[in-house]
């Protein structure tokens, strides 16, 4: 009898453990706005899916990426250390090697030894190969995803208005035929070779600037690539093959606890969406891309509803930075923007330090287990979801790992009294050396370039000199349109300090 009741316990003791290991799946948009969605005051279209996770869930007024482009914010997320700390973390070209080093310890690799399976779907865009090489696109892309921690990846590449336009489904191209291999390289192949300059009247969406080097379904991109006809993919079709091999891998692993990294590519150009999401909204593909990564949404939370899986699953959505219009494509993003405002109420967008360019969309919603309807203005960043996570399901972090990536649970949860962080860096390209560091109420801005790009987003991109130093209190001034920085003296020396501190002290978790 008594060792019934030893096991008994035993085994309600595991169930209660095991109840702690919610699955996670963490959907990441692209180039998506503080007010992109109408749940954040968008008002010329609708999005119910991303709606509907807020309202059963958090709403974050404060809730950020650290980096206001994709590659070092993937990489913050990914390591849980800042992109500014480690050299090379810009916007990666098409064949860039992995960025982060096969050794270094990854969310994924945390959440592994804690049980879970682990996929990344969609836009890789960190690199793939070794260092000195790059990678072998007819052969095995290693090292990649599955040798920081996933169990299975099927992925865009690069980023799309980069080559090649491939699927890679764990080390290999999907598809490809070794009768016609795939070569990608920063020069033209051959003199003939079309591109977006010589056979520009036959593109089906024109370039503004930059995007004008091989051709594939009628959009020219950066980079050239010839062969792996069998392997490329349409534009269009991206949102469904994501949603789809997300469904086909949740359905496989509903068994085990599991990590899902959903790396949409919407909305960043060149802006495609399917044909049926085409015009659904009136300020044209952009807008319409929102519709679509909307339905992407509510097919993933179909999906946990189908699998019986919602009351153990937590959703996060959030952003890799904030807007940008013109990209490099001639979409008319600019032209339909109307009154719609896709940073909100905040100044900037992608490639800057303020608000626009780091401060976007942030949702968590775990059925059963955060109270419904609630807004927060608690501090968050996608780089804490390293430690958050790793700490909830009882892992410990290696001294080395996660150096920038602090324990706000408590707060991504909506627990009664729980903190956000009380601090935070941003970065934009990381190039220019320039930052934003808010504590509190203040924003001290650093630009070591002495300039910013895309100041407003509803302009096109353009350089705009301003201060090395500036400081906004964002209680007063959200948009950051009035540096206060003479008339607070103090404040603004110890700010400079505690960045500068920072920056040099190679961490901030203790």
């Amino acid at each position: 009898m008594i060792r019934f009741f030893s096991l008994l316990f035993a085994l309600s003791a595991t169930s209660v453990f095991a109840a702690e290991k919610p699955n996670v799946i963490v959907i990441m948009a692209d180039d998506l706005g503080f007010g992109d969605l109408s749940c954040y005051g968008a008002n010329d279209f609708e999005t119910p899916y991303i709606d509907q996770l807020a309202a059963e869930g958090i709403q974050f007024t404060s809730g950020y990426c650290s980096a206001s482009t994709c590659t070092p914010t993937r990489y913050s997320f990914l390591t849980g250390t800042y992109a500014f700390r480690r050299p090379n973390t810009g916007i990666a070209p098409p064949s860039s090697p992995l960025i982060i080093p096969h050794e270094t310890t990854t969310i994924a690799d945390v959440l592994g030894k804690a049980g879970y399976k682990t996929a990344v779907i969609g836009k890789w865009h960190l690199g793939l190969g070794e260092k000195e090489k790059g990678p072998d696109w007819n052969g095995e892309l290693k090292p990649g995803p599955r040798e920081i921690g996933f169990d299975y990846n099927f992925l865009l590449p690069t980023t799309n208005d980069r080559v090649p336009q491939v699927y890679v489904e764990n080390s290999r191209v999907k598809n490809l035929d070794p009768n016609d291999p795939l070569w990608v390289g920063r020069k033209k192949p051959s003199e003939d070779h079309p591109t977006g300059i010589t056979h520009r009247d036959t593109l089906k969406m024109d370039w503004t600037h930059g995007h004008n080097s091989t051709i594939h379904n009628g959009i020219s991109r950066i980079g050239f690539y010839t062969g792996g006809m069998k392997a490329r993919f349409r534009d269009e079709d991206l949102a469904d093959e994501w949603v789809k091999q997300s469904k086909k891998w949740i359905a496989q692993n509903k068994d085990d606890p599991f990590f899902l990294f959903f790396a949409s590519h919407d909305i960043h150009v060149p802006r495609i969406p399917h044909e049926r999401f085409q015009g659904v909204t009136r300020l044209g593909f952009r807008a319409d891309s929102i519709v679509q990564i909307d339905w992407c949404v509510g097919e993933l939370m179909k999906a946990v509803d189908e699998q019986g899986l919602a009351e153990n699953t937590l959703f996060v959505f959030c952003s890799d930075n904030g807007p940008v219009m013109d990209d490099g494509y001639a979409d008319e993003a600019l032209e339909k923007l109307g009154d719609h405002r896709a940073s909100g109420h905040f100044s900037g967008g992608k490639y800057s330090v303020y608000e626009g360019g780091t401060r976007t969309p942030f949702i968590t919603r775990w059925t059963g287990k955060i109270k419904p309807g609630q807004v927060s203005d608690e501090v968050v960043c996608t780089i804490d979801l390293a430690t958050s996570l790793s700490k909830y399901v009882g892992q410990e972090i290696p001294e080395n790992a996660f150096l920038d990536s602090l324990d706000v649970m408590g707060a991504l949860l909506g627990k009664e009294g729980a903190k956000g962080r009380d601090h935070l860096v941003q970065q934009d390209n990381g190039k220019g050396g320039n930052y934003g560091f808010r504590v509190g109420d203040w924003k001290l801005q650093r630009h070591d370039s002495k300039k910013t790009r895309n100041l407003v987003v509803e302009k096109k991109l353009d350089n705009t000199p301003v201060p090395q130093f500036q400081l906004f209190n964002l209680e007063t001034d959200p948009a950051e349109k009035n540096n206060v920085i003479d008339a607070n003296p103090k404040i603004a020396k110890d700010l400079k300090a505690r960045l500068q501190k920072l920056l040099d002290s190679g961490r901030t978790r203790s």
